[in-house]
C-alpha cells in the first residue's frame, strides 16, 4: 500500500515538474482556454428573448439532426437554407451560436496581430488599437457601411486596406533615421485621433437613422446581432493569418534579437518586417469587420501568455491563437450579462480592463527611451 502511493506520489510530482516547463505550461494553458471558451459560450447560448436551461442549452448544442446534418452544414459555410430543427436547436444554431464563434475568430485575429506588432515594432507597448491601425480599418469599414453598403462581403479587404495605410501613416511619422518605442506609441495616438475624427464626421452623411445606430455599436465594438454572414467573412481571412504567424514565429523571435543581429543572421529585416506586419494588418482588420473597434485586447493578451509560457514566439503565438478566444468569449458573455436584459458593447469591457493595463505597462518601464 505505502509503494502503491509513494509511485502515486512520484507519478504527480513528475507531471507536475512536466507542467512547469515551457511545453507544458503551453499544453495546460491550451486546455485551460478551451476548457473556459467551452464554458463560456454554453453560458452564452444558455441566455436570451426565448429561456432555456443550461441543460436545455447543452442538448441544443449537441443535437444529432445538426451534427449529421450536411444541409445544415451547407448552411452555415455557404449561406444555403437551413434544415427543418427543433425551436430551442433553431435558436442556438442559428441565432446564438454564431456569435460565440465570431467571438472566437476576433479574439485569435486581434491576439495573434498584437503579439506580432509587439515583434515587429520592439515594443510591449504596441497593438492595433495603439498603433492607430484599428482606427483605420474602421474608418473604411464604416465608409462601407455608411455608404457602399452593397459591398460588406468584401469589408476584410477594405478594413485590410485601411489599416495599412494608417499603420504606413504612423511609421512615416515615427520615422527620424529610424524609430523608437514612444515616437511609434505617439504617431499612433496621432493618426488614431485623426482616423476617430473622421469616422464621427461620416455620421453626417447617413440619412438612415438605424445605419447610424448600428454603426454607433459597431465603433464602441459589438458582436451583437452577428451571424453566419460574419462568419463567412471572418473564417478565410483568420486561418490564413493564423497560419502565416505560426509559420513567421522564428522570423519574430529574430526581430526581438534586434535589426544588427538578424542582419547578421542573413534576414532582410525590412521586407520580413513589412510581410509579418501585414500579416497583423490582415488578422486585426478581420476582427474589426465583423467585431468592431475592441480596444485594448490586442495589447494585453499577449502579455497574459507572454507570462506564462515565455518570449519564444513559437509559443507564444500558440497560445494567443487560444487564449483570445477564450478571453473575447467571457468579455462577451460579461459584456451581455452584466446589465441585463441591456447588453453593453464588448469593446467597452476590454476598454475598462485594458486601458488601466496599459497605464500599468507605461509606468512599469524604468525608461522609455528618447523621443
Amino acid at each position: 500500500m505505502a509503494s502503491e502511493t509513494r509511485g502515486a506520489t512520484d507519478a504527480w510530482s513528475r507531471a507536475r515538474s512536466w507542467l512547469d516547463t515551457p511545453d507544458g505550461s503551453l499544453l495546460g494553458l491550451c486546455v485551460a482556454s478551451v476548457a473556459v471558451a467551452f464554458g463560456a459560450g454554453l453560458l452564452q447560448v444558455s441566455f436570451g428573448a426565448y429561456s432555456m436551461t443550461i441543460v436545455q442549452a447543452w442538448q441544443a448544442v449537441f443535437d444529432p439532426k445538426v451534427w449529421f446534418s450536411v444541409q445544415a452544414w451547407q448552411s452555415f459555410f455557404f449561406g444555403a437554407e437551413l434544415p427543418e430543427l427543433p425551436k430551442r436547436t433553431l435558436i442556438v444554431w442559428n441565432i446564438r451560436m454564431p456569435r460565440v464563434i465570431v467571438a472566437v475568430l476576433a479574439g485569435m485575429c486581434l491576439a495573434v496581430s498584437g503579439a506580432i506588432f509587439q515583434a515587429v515594432t520592439r515594443n510591449e507597448l504596441a497593438s492595433p488599437f495603439v498603433l492607430g491601425v484599428s482606427s483605420g480599418a474602421g474608418l473604411t469599414v464604416l465608409l462601407t457601411l455608411v455608404l457602399f453598403s452593397s459591398l460588406a462581403p468584401f469589408l476584410p479587404l477594405f478594413a485590410a486596406i485601411g489599416g495599412s495605410i494608417a499603420f504606413l501613416l504612423v511609421y512615416m511619422i515615427a520615422w527620424k533615421g529610424g524609430t523608437s518605442p514612444v515616437r511609434l506609441v505617439l504617431a499612433g495616438v496621432i493618426v488614431n485621433m485623426v482616423f476617430t475624427s473622421l469616422q464621427r464626421g461620416l455620421f453626417f452623411f447617413a440619412d438612415d437613422l438605424g445605419v447610424v445606430q448600428s454603426a454607433l455599436a459597431w465603433i464602441t465594438g459589438s458582436l451583437t446581432g452577428v451571424g453566419w454572414e460574419e462568419f463567412r467573412i471572418a473564417v478565410i481571412p483568420t486561418a490564413a493569418a493564423t497560419v502565416l504567424a505560426l509559420v513567421g514565429a522564428r522570423q519574430l523571435n529574430l526581430l526581438l534579437l534586434g535589426e544588427e543581429t538578424a542582419s547578421s543572421l542573413g534576414m532582410s529585416v525590412e521586407r520580413v518586417r513589412f510581410m509579418l506586419s501585414a500579416v497583423a494588418i490582415l488578422a486585426a482588420s478581420t476582427a474589426i469587420s465583423v467585431a468592431g473597434i475592441i480596444g485594448f485586447f490586442g495589447l494585453v493578451v499577449p502579455h497574459i501568455v507572454r507570462l506564462i509560457v515565455g518570449s519564444d514566439y513559437r509559443r507564444l503565438i500558440i497560445g494567443c491563437v487560444f487564449v483570445g478566444p477564450a478571453l473575447m468569449v467571457v468579455a462577451d458573455v460579461g459584456a451581455r450579462l452584466a446589465l441585463n436584459p441591456a447588453q453593453v458593447p464588448v469593446g467597452v469591457v476590454t476598454g475598462v480592463v485594458g486601458g488601466p493595463y496599459f497605464l500599468y505597462l507605461m509606468r512599469r518601464q524604468d525608461q522609455m527611451g528618447e523621443i
